[in-house]
């Protein structure tokens, strides 16, 4: 049987709860059954979810993704076991890497090993979730030794953000799910590829690996001023050695190094300037109404199961007409 598709709205809304509590109940009212968390600063997302899961009805809340690096395996078995018994079939955890700006110079964490430390953080977390008392004493990244606690009769999956083929690989094979984010459209049948490899190696069925990502859109009616909102937010993300390595190896050799040398020389005009209209508009999804709506059925056509909706819009206005596009009376997936 096929996945379902589903469309997302990104949270939090805002530095309050009560806005991720108004989005909430808009999509549910609405006929979007998914909502996705980042997890990068505050509010703490496992918290927040944790807090305001009473307010939710039937939608599944995600989190896109949560940095194995500042939570130890038990800590985030302890937290997930939480939102487990308040959300019982209806939350995703997801795990990644995350990058260097947000552990180096936010928490200062080196980002040693990143994909044995995603691989090893997963594995414990599950062995975990199940109640099995930790015996990790041979891994490269992490150690546990005789933790255990009250296994969840229903775990919730565990979801991990993939870039670049070996991380595609082993978060298909080793995770229940695999996270994207801002890739260039042209990149998209390479990386299911890999997500293709990694599910056999673990003799799972390519087609039951859910594929999220969360796409940057913006519902407008000028495309120009969405392009340079996209400009400004994004080109220090290409900065970071993470997601410079990946457009490069995503065919965009020549932008990725422009942008490396505009940002060590502090020139904001030269790195913003490498990301051009074209590439751009290869990235983001930026239109009318029915522009962005066959993007998004394209990259479901592609291999994305789930489409988180993350709104570009500068204004209130924007945010609204871009999640408006697909009310479920407005949108459905062919």
């Amino acid at each position: 049987m096929a996945k379902e598709k589903r469309i997302a709205v990104t949270l939090p809304a805002g530095p309050k709860l009560e806005q991720t509590v108004e989005r909430i109940r808009w999509a549910e009212d609405n006929g979007i059954p998914d909502g996705w968390f980042s997890d990068a600063g505050a509010p703490d997302t496992l918290t927040q979810i944790a807090a305001i899961a009473h307010e939710t009805r039937s939608i599944r809340l995600g989190v896109a993704v949560t940095p194995v690096y500042t939570r130890t395996p038990a800590v985030l078995a302890a937290s997930i076991n939480v939102i487990g018994q308040v959300l019982p079939g209806r939350f995703v955890m997801g795990l990644g890497s995350s990058s260097q700006t947000i552990m180096g110079q936010w928490n200062g964490i080196p980002l040693d090993k990143p994909l044995t430390r995603v691989k090893e953080t997963t594995l414990m977390v599950r062995s975990m979730l199940k109640g099995e008392k930790s015996d990790f004493t041979d891994f490269e990244t992490l150690y546990s030794r005789g933790y255990r606690q009250a296994p969840l009769e229903n775990p919730p999956p565990l979801y991990l953000a993939a870039l670049r083929p070996n991380m595609i690989e082993m978060a298909a094979e080793v995770g229940d799910g695999v996270i994207f984010n801002l890739w260039p459209k042209g990149a998209l049948p390479k990386m299911m590829e890999h997500v293709k490899i990694g599910a056999e190696k673990a003799g799972k069925r390519f087609e039951d690996v859910e594929v999220v990502n969360r796409f940057m859109v913006l519902c407008t009616d000028d495309k120009p001023a969405g392009r340079d909102l996209f400009r400004a937010a994004f080109a220090p993300y290409y900065a970071t050695p993470v997601y410079n390595k990946f457009l490069a190896w995503a065919g965009y050799e020549d932008a990725a190094a422009t942008i490396r040398e505009g940002w060590a020389e502090k020139d904001r005009e030269k790195t913003g300037g490498a990301l051009t209209d074209e590439m751009i508009d290869e990235i983001a999804i930026i239109g009318d109404e029915d522009e962005i709506r066959e993007r998004i059925q394209e990259a479901a056509d592609g291999g994305i199961d789930t489409a988180i909706i993350a709104p570009l819009a500068a204004t209130a206005e924007g945010v609204q007409r871009t999640f408006d596009a697909f009310r479920g009376d407005r949108f459905s997936f062919r």
